[in-house]
Formats: C-alpha cells, structure tokens, sequence
C-alpha cells in the first residue's frame, strides 16, 4: 500500500525557517516528479513547488520563489521541502504528492495520484 508521509511541520516565528520531509512507502517513486502543495483554512490548495524525478527540473509558485527549496533524495524515497524568510501567509496544511507518471512536473493538483495526511505549518507574527 502507498503512503506519504510528511513530517517538519511546527510553529515557527517570522523570518523563521522550517524544513519538511516526505517519506513515501510502498512503491519507489524515483522515477516520478513530486510535488508539496499547501491549504490555507478557507482556501483552495495551492501549488507550491514540483521537482522532477532526477531533480533536474524545479518549479515553484509565485508565492514562495526565492525563499523555498525543493530538493529529493531518490535512495530514501523521499522529497524536501526547505523554507525560509517565512511569513504568516505561509501558514497551512502542506501537502506532498507523487505524480506516479514519467509525465513532467506539473503545477496542478489534478495531475497527481498519491497524496499525503499533510503537516500543519504556522507562522507567527
């Protein structure tokens, strides 16, 4: 059965930084991209980052350009989330996903096939 597991969420002050992990078990995914989305209360789940399945293609949401880093390590099976210079309007649930496809990354969350539970994120102010 596939899971995704994500982990690293917490409460973190502005400007702060956190780094969330996604373990995913099952099935390899080494040969997919992945992505991390996130759903604000009230919001829509949003894009916020993609990487390819050797890591050679990144893509990020407008939001969080420059201040986040998605990276994976294919051994592990598992995909990273780095966030810096946060904001209170990072706080959400952050969501990984597999797009269990040799398709490229996507930015829509239509496109992909496994999710995770999620991990709560809040920024203070």
């Amino acid at each position: 059965q596939v899971q995704l597991v994500e982990s690293g969420g917490g409460l973190v002050q502005a400007g702060g930084s956190l780094r969330l992990s996604c373990a995913a078990s099952g099935r390899s995914f080494s040969n997919y991209p992945m992505g991390w989305f996130r759903q604000a209360p009230g919001k829509e789940r949003e894009f916020v980052a993609a990487i390819s399945w050797n890591s050679g293609i990144t893509s990020y949401g407008d939001s969080v350009k420059g201040r986040f880093t998605i990276s994976r390590d294919n051994a592990k099976n598992t995909v990273y989330l780095q966030m810096s210079s946060l904001k209170p309007e990072d706080t959400a649930v952050y969501y990984c996903a597999v797009r269990a496809r040799m398709f490229p990354v996507s930015r829509s969350r239509g496109d992909y096939d496994y999710w995770g539970q999620g991990t709560q994120v809040t920024v203070s102010s």
